[in-house]
């Protein structure tokens, strides 16, 4: 990583420079406009290396510093007034020092910075570098493409103040940000001369006020300053980030007074702008959609990874896939998964696997069923959301080679392949964290659902022969599998029946017309059994509300959502979650703290039931056949102990919104479709019956099937439903 200085002056608002790519396949460049940093004679370019992605023990799986060392790239063009121009370029003749400030820097470790060490003028004309050393040069591979960068760099966007201070010792205090963030804090103590600071971090406290640390594993994520002079410090560390709620500070002179202004928190996340809001009547839902996007923010630094604070911080392609259609409304993340998705494009194995992380750093080709399907899905979702064919189209080769790596490994359309199965269902009976879910049901559930959204990504780019000829690799599939996992009264014939085995077979349209009703009761009896709770992981979850909704039981689907009890979301946020959670039961009040080894604290894999939310519970839906919102959804779903809920949405077009309001007997629902588009309105039922509807203002409603649906024109609708 790096950072650069003209004249002594930083070069941009960037961190974590250029990002994280397959480096022996694409290197990512950004380009800075530094007229105003220019001086008319001489001109001084400096550059500080931090040992990053690439040269730290995240990539290298070793302590031994350092295996690999940090080196950067970088030119400087001029064009003068007169027309001529002029290039500098890093090369030979370039000088360099390790003697700087900062000591050590890791990503999972953390920094060390001695101000006594720090070289004023380092970067500025004048500046004697008779002692430093040369350089060496050496050329960039041949297979290694220099590209622009193509999404949002890291920045710094928020900070924030502490809530709350608590004295642990003399000169040793605990300050509460009172959110778990991803980022650094900036420090302002008092400081005494070659006294050290240590900074240490925690998203969670042990019951007598210290640190729990556990969950963070090998990662040290410890910071240490050490001051040149007397008075108050104003720092935060450069080539690193931790995943934090608490930091704790020690070293400040004994007898100084805490004050809350001694420790703010620096959000940093890629610099995505916001797209999308919800909002409703009950607190903890609000609470639920404030976890959803803390934890998105947090997760999407670069690259969208599985959680910010342990020896991982990789990009989980499972985590990915169930929560890009809730990511994707939240925040204009399109060129943030187009750039992953290159990766993900470059790190495919010649039999069509896509590892399990990406960029990849574990040993094999990956291929977990769920995981690498985000090869297939990832592409089509943005697609649906954005209206971006480039995205299929430059994905379509990805998109075919992993499900024809299912069809290879098939045999009679049945998979059998290792994973990660339904990871982390609450109550195994199995005791197995990958899930009682049979791992060949997973796999051809999801080459079904590969082949499904093949046919349509072939439709949607013109391959028409293509997108038939994938439909009926979706009913080869889905004969077999109907056959294979299920009898013929529609009941799962595997050793263990799941809610996530019937959610697959659903969503995903693997059953025979006469085993659909009957699954669906099946499904129903197993939520029933478990009390009205969920018993599924990461790759059920997001499925559950959606079908049960899908299916005539929004009731049951509400039922789930508003659960205070283990397992829910609700749970979490009872023992005082400000992010998404691994576990379901990561942290409570009654238990303690959960298995260390898997236990982070940040981690929006279960964030996916966002979607669910957006669409359903506001009523705010895209039309994957009229992709970008083009023309979409106006679908209300009152339900639970809700009296109201909005959603808004900043589209292609504008914003489109959709929200409702109980008032008395009737609901009061509000509309706006942007500019070039149109909507369908579809008025909830009650008792599975159509409401009534009538219009308060707005354009005229229209209805060619007798009040089923209505079209909505550009504008604010109001609209009540009796």
């Amino acid at each position: 990583m790096f950072e650069a200085y003209l004249n002594g002056e930083r070069v941009g608002e960037d961190y974590m420079t250029p990002g994280w790519t397959p480096y022996d396949s694409r290197i990512e460049t950004l380009t800075y406009d530094v007229t105003d940093l220019l001086e008319p004679k001489q001109n001084v370019i400096g550059l500080v290396l931090g040992e990053g992605w690439y040269a730290g023990r995240m990539m290298r799986k070793t302590e031994v510093y350092p295996l690999a060392l940090p080196e950067v790239i970088a030119q400087l063009e001029v064009t003068y007034t007169d027309g001529s121009s002029e290039t500098v370029v890093t090369d030979r003749r370039w000088r360099a020092c390790t003697e700087g400030p900062i000591r050590f820097s890791g990503i999972y470790d953390g920094e060390v910075y001695d101000a006594k060490k720090e070289l004023p003028g380092w970067s500025e004309p004048g500046y004697d570098d008779a002692s430093w050393r040369g350089v060496t040069a050496t050329p960039v591979g041949t297979k290694v493409r220099l590209t622009p960068k193509r999404h949002h760099p890291v920045r710094a966007t928020e900070e924030l103040e502490s809530v709350h201070v608590n004295r642990l010792g003399p000169g040793r205090f605990v300050f509460d940000l009172g959110q778990n963030i991803v980022g650094w804090p900036r420090l302002r103590t008092p400081c005494e001369t070659g006294s050290p600071i240590t900074i240490r971090y925690a998203e969670m406290l042990n019951a007598d006020g210290s640190l729990y640390t556990e969950n963070y594993r090998g990662a040290k994520s410890t910071d240490r300053y050490v001051p040149a002079t007397d008075g108050v410090t104003d720092w935060s560390p450069s080539f690193t980030f931790h995943g934090f709620r608490y930091v704790e500070i020690s070293g400040v002179p004994e007898d100084a007074e805490p004050q809350l202004g001694w420790v703010s928190g620096v959000v940093l996340h890629s610099d995505f702008d916001k797209t999308g809001s919800f909002v409703s009547s009950h607190g903890k839902l609000n609470q639920l959609q404030s976890n959803i996007t803390w934890g998105q923010r947090g997760n999407y630094l670069d690259i969208p990874t599985d959680c910010p604070q342990r020896d991982e911080r990789l990009g989980w392609t499972g985590d990915a896939q169930v929560f890009c259609p809730t990511s994707l409304f939240n925040y204009d993340v399109h060129s943030f998964w187009a750039s992953w998705l290159e990766s993900v494009r470059q790190e495919q194995s010649p039999a069509g696997l896509v590892p399990n992380v990406v960029p990849n750093t574990l040993p094999g080709d990956g291929g977990s069923p769920g995981w690498g399907d985000v090869a297939v899905v990832g592409p089509w979702e943005v697609y649906v959301r954005t209206g971006d064919t480039r995205i299929l189209d430059e994905n379509y080769e990805l998109m075919a080679r992993w499900t024809k790596a299912y069809e290879n490994q098939a045999k009679e359309y049945i998979v059998q392949r290792p994973g990660y199965g339904d990871w982390l269902q609450p109550y195994p009976e199995t005791k197995n964290s990958r899930s009682d879910t049979p791992l060949d049901l997973i796999a051809t559930a999801y080459f079904g659902r590969c082949a499904q959204l093949m046919s349509r990504a072939a439709a949607a780019l013109g391959r028409h022969s293509e997108a038939d000829a994938y439909a009926e690799l979706h009913q080869n599939v889905k004969r077999a599998f109907s056959k294979e996992f299920f009898d013929a009264d529609g009941r799962l014939a595997t050793k263990h029946e799941t809610q996530t085995g019937y959610l697959l077979a659903l969503a995903f349209d693997l059953l025979d017309s006469s085993q659909r009703e009957p699954a669906v009761k099946s499904l129903v009896a197993l939520i029933d059994q478990a009390g009205g709770h969920l018993r599924t992981g990461f790759l059920g979850t997001p499925l559950l509300a959606p079908q049960l909704d899908s299916l005539g039981r929004s009731d049951l689907a509400y039922q789930i959502l508003f659960k205070e009890t283990y397992p829910s979301w609700f749970y979490s946020i009872n023992q005082g979650a400000t992010t998404m959670w691994e576990r379901w039961n990561s942290y409570s009040h009654d238990d303690g703290f959960g298995n260390a080894g898997m236990n982070s604290f940040n981690h929006y894999a279960y964030g996916a039931i966002g979607q669910w939310m957006y669409e359903r519970v506001a009523g705010l839906a895209p039309d994957p056949s009229c992709p970008g919102y083009k023309h979409f959804f106006i679908q209300p779903n009152p339900g639970g102990p809700l009296t109201s809920a909005a959603a808004s949405l900043d589209t292609p077009y504008g914003r489109a919104s959709c929200g409702w309001e109980e008032q008395g007997d009737r609901l009061l629902i509000v509309a706006v479709v942007p500019p070039n588009t149109t909507a369908t309105f579809l008025p909830p039922s009650v008792d599975g019956k159509l409401s009534k509807v009538r219009l308060v203002s707005g354009a005229e409603l229209s209805s060619s099937d007798g009040g089923a649906t209505f079209l909505l024109t550009p504008g604010r609708h109001e609209i009540v439903a009796d």
